[in-house]
């Protein structure tokens, strides 16, 4: 089944492109973009079963961390785009995977939960325990979450990375923005897209 996410994705990416999907989980993404764009792919994913329903997709998929993969796989500019969708806050250094990304690509695009969202501050604030929510499922023992950040976190670490966003699209747990996300997006927005490159 295709999330709405894809559809935002793929509406961001040229026909015929070469992508890199870091964490790839079964390639659904993947397998969206060639149907949809016909682009031809790659994708890391450390879990083997995925690894192999990728396989019975013939879906090129390298079994490795991406963080030790990338730098020993790709080289600079192989790629047309790079994409990680809800892994960057499981990434011991996301900054650095960030400029992987953009080495081995034009232009980079990531997902990932909003740790500002109103709820989460809610509970946090309010009753003094760590959120969970839609976009952040699991309790604090339990996550794969390392480095949670909010929007206004991940564009100042463009700044200082001197990263171009060149858009972005604020959402809630549907894929859906609204009036509210538009104006206050840190705020009341649960999820965000990022598309960016280098400056």
């Amino acid at each position: 089944m295709n999330r709405k996410d894809f559809k935002i994705i793929s509406d961001w990416i040229e026909k015929d492109s070469a992508v890199l999907d870091l964490g790839c989980g079964d390639s659904t993404l993947l397998n969206y973009l060639i149907i949809n764009k016909n682009i031809s792919g790659y994708g890391f994913e450390k879990d083997i079963n995925k690894v192999q329903d990728s396989i019975k997709k013939n879906i090129n998929v390298i079994q490795m961390d991406f963080n030790i993969g990338l730098e020993k796989y790709f080289e600079k500019n192989f790629f047309d785009y790079a994409i990680m969708t809800q892994a960057l806050q499981e990434n011991e250094n996301p900054d650095h995977i960030i400029l992987d990304m953009l080495r081995v690509a034009g232009e980079g695009i990531v997902t990932f939960p909003n740790m500002g969202f109103w709820r989460n501050r809610l509970q946090l604030g309010i009753f003094g325990r760590m959120p969970i929510s839609n976009s952040l499922p699991n309790n604090w023992y339990d996550t794969p979450n390392i480095h949670l950040c909010t929007f206004n976190d991940f564009e100042n670490l463009c700044k200082e990375l001197e990263i171009t966003i060149i858009e972005k699209k604020v959402l809630n747990t549907n894929y859906v923005s609204n009036f509210l996300l538009k104006i206050l997006p840190n705020l009341f927005g649960e999820i965000a897209i990022y598309r960016f490159k280098k400056d």
